[in-house]
């Protein structure tokens, strides 16, 4: 009986660079966004997040901490536009974030465009991801099917678009194409703290959360913005088109 024939890489160290070892964090297939955190960044695959990949964020029903999450990196990745579809909601008012604040920590309100599509959220991302001016989108989904997301991930990878999808905390026990999945929590110990649970990576499980903390002179930035008119802002808030000059879109204009 002749003997098998050996491996030409008898020892894991021996693998070519192209082969993930699953005990250490993957190597990056694409560019990267620092997260702007250097904690979250070294657990990340690549140092921040994934360009054209989707990265899924799920937090428990009515908390919404993404923008304490996402905005350093969108600071970071270029000058185009950050589109918003499906914002959460109040009633029948969108939970839209407050433009001086933004502005104030350096994301000035034009480059957010903010599109309604009450019915279509998933086909208006894909689009918003063909789109040449749009550098992120940021899509809050209250459910969707594995395949739907696997479309959104295929646009995203093709084009080279940040692409995060905000979901409620039940979605963490169901099957998603998410290259990245991560959990968010308020902080227990700090009040503009955020907990943050990686879900889903490609590399070894995080056994423990990590906490991130505001950058120093975030709050000034924002404290500085409530000197804007409060009922100038209210007025503003109220206009369907304030987070660009151009008109929202739903379905039907697209």
């Amino acid at each position: 009986m002749s003997a098998a024939p050996s491996s030409p890489y008898a020892h894991a160290a021996d693998l070519p660079d192209q082969v993930w070892r699953a005990a250490a964090l993957a190597a990056p297939q694409a560019d990267t966004v620092s997260s702007g955190d250097a904690a979250l960044d070294a657990q990340l695959p690549g140092g921040g997040w994934p360009v054209g990949a989707l990265t899924e964020l799920v937090q428990a029903p009515g908390v919404h901490l993404e923008w304490r999450l996402l905005l350093p990196a969108l600071l970071r990745c270029g000058q185009g536009l950050v589109v918003l579809v499906g914002a959460p909601a109040l009633g029948t008012a969108a939970l839209l974030p407050f433009a001086p604040a933004l502005a104030g920590l350096g994301l000035p309100w034009q480059r957010l465009l903010w599109l309604r599509a009450a019915q279509a959220q998933l086909w208006v991302a894909e689009q918003a991801l063909r789109c040449a001016p749009v550098d992120a989108v940021l899509l809050w989904l209250a459910q969707a099917r594995p395949q739907e997301l696997r479309r959104l991930q295929l646009a995203a990878a093709q084009h080279h678009k940040l692409l995060f999808v905000m979901r409620h905390s039940e979605a963490a026990h169901t099957a998603s194409p998410a290259v990245l999945r991560l959990q968010l929590a308020p902080c227990a110990t700090h009040a503009t703290g955020l907990r943050v649970e990686i879900l889903k990576r490609r590399g070894p499980p995080l056994a423990q959360a990590l906490h991130i903390l505001p950058a120093q002179g975030q709050l000034a930035h924002v404290l500085a913005a409530a000197h804007v008119s409060v009922a100038a802002a209210v007025t503003e808030m109220a206009s369907p088109d304030v987070f660009a000059d151009a008109p929202t879109l739903d379905r039907a204009a697209a």
